[in-house]
């Protein structure tokens, strides 16, 4: 069944919010509607299955593999009217035009992923694709430290905050990651905070 008007919608938030969940969710909804779905993954995101979309709780669909966002054109079929996209930030910019292309031709185009990497900085092209949807759907986790909405993704080395200046990208989960709030996420070496914090009282410096 076609759509009579293409659209994007993303889907956002922290680590451990329920993306992939929501992301599963609306893929198993347009099924039951009679919808041909065809659900993509970046190859690197391997922490669960190679071939598998699967949420934190559990729940998972078989997906497409992809290195590079091109080839979802390539792999796509005829019938197709959804196309989602699980783990967007892990993918090329291109991303951003082959969904607007996508839309523009009538599909129904469904994105998850991280909107701010473990520095809390824009991640990859998750900043555009949220521009450019019609609808987006910011999700909250709960704070590992305080139970408040968490916004954040804090990365743990040890058991300690990782430092501005690693990697931006390392696969993980729970041992590796936390769901925090603005204030109890922390990033030592952080350049801006550095350079803020100097301007402030030594009691509302920032962390």
């Amino acid at each position: 069944m076609k759509h009579r008007y293409g659209r994007v919608e993303v889907i956002c938030g922290s680590m451990f919010c329920g993306k992939t969940e929501e992301l599963i969710r609306r893929v198993r909804r347009a099924t039951i509607a009679k919808q041909t779905v065809q659900l993509f993954k970046p190859r690197i995101d391997n922490r669960y299955s190679e071939e598998l979309v699967a949420s934190h709780s559990g729940q998972f669909e078989k997906a497409e593999v992809i290195d590079l966002s091109k080839e979802i054109i390539t792999l796509l079929q005829v019938e197709t009217s959804v196309v989602a996209i699980d783990e967007a930030q892990f993918l090329d910019s291109e991303l951003v035009t082959i969904v607007n292309f996508l839309a523009r031709k009538g599909l129904r185009v469904i994105v998850a992923g991280l909107d701010l990497d473990f520095r809390a900085e824009p991640f990859g092209c998750m900043p555009e694709l949220m521009s450019c949807a019609e609808d987006v759907t910011k999700l909250r986790a709960i704070c590992t430290i305080c139970g408040e909405d968490a916004c954040r993704t804090q990365r743990l080395v040890n058991g300690n905050p990782a430092s501005y200046n690693d990697p931006i990208v390392l696969l993980g989960a729970h041992e590796a990651y936390e769901a925090r709030c603005r204030l109890h996420h922390t990033v030592p070496d952080s350049p801006i905070i550095k350079l803020y914090s100097a301007h402030l009282p030594e009691s509302e410096s920032l962390n």
